[in-house]
């Protein structure tokens, strides 16, 4: 009853949607697509740390970083932990080293202060739960809509039309199989929201 009241009170916030994350395959939007919320900063692991870039930023009401393992439900409650299991998930084929749009759906937006991408090692195990050690340590591209404005002087986001248009990334060099992590962090909160694709890397 209580997963019941949970998903009929949250209108959650957003989740990738070009190219096709795990959890736009697995629920097909909506709920719990995109709520998978938990603290800022990956790959660290303290709650609470100050923007590196904006200090002035809102951190109020962290949320734990998700565990190893549980990355690509961004650490949430069972109904999201099927994104977790390691198995032969739906790839999307892209080009290694490209440009690439990548579109984002809100159900509810927010003052963003950044868009981080990392991707996973070369020789890096697809048998083994999704980690810290699994992933480049730093994002291989990061797309920040304001740059570094303080968050009051960014346009309200509820009604920025800009937030909806997708932003433009340069790919990694990587080929065969590889997982992009994606982490929208947003500026107004100390929250940010994950999520996970299955990449085919052609050259």
């Amino acid at each position: 009853m209580a997963m019941e009241n949970r998903s009929e009170v949250a209108p959650a916030h957003g989740w990738l949607t070009h190219p096709r994350s795990r959890a736009d395959i697995e629920f097909n939007g909506g709920w719990p697509s995109n709520g998978l919320e938990a603290g800022k900063f990956f790959p660290e692991k303290q709650v609470g740390l100050p923007d590196p870039d904006v200090p002035t930023d809102n951190q109020s009401g962290p949320k734990p970083v998700p565990p190893d393992g549980q990355i690509a439900s961004g650490g949430c409650e069972p109904t999201a932990a099927v994104l977790d299991e390691v198995r032969d998930w739906p790839k999307v084929d892209l080009q290694s080293g490209a440009e690439a749009p990548f579109q984002w759906n809100f159900s509810q937006k927010h003052r963003t202060r950044r868009y981080n991408y990392f991707v996973t090692k070369e020789g890096w195990d697809p048998s083994a739960p999704l980690s810290r050690d699994q992933f480049e340590p730093e994002p291989f591209a990061t797309y920040k809509p304001y740059g570094d404005i303080p968050l009051w002087e960014m346009p309200d986001a509820s009604t920025d039309p800009n937030l909806d248009k997708p932003h433009t990334i340069r790919l990694p060099e990587r080929s065969g199989y590889h997982v992009i992590l994606a982490v929208w962090e947003v500026a107004d909160t100390g929250h940010a929201f994950y999520q996970v694709m299955d990449v085919n890397f052609t050259r």
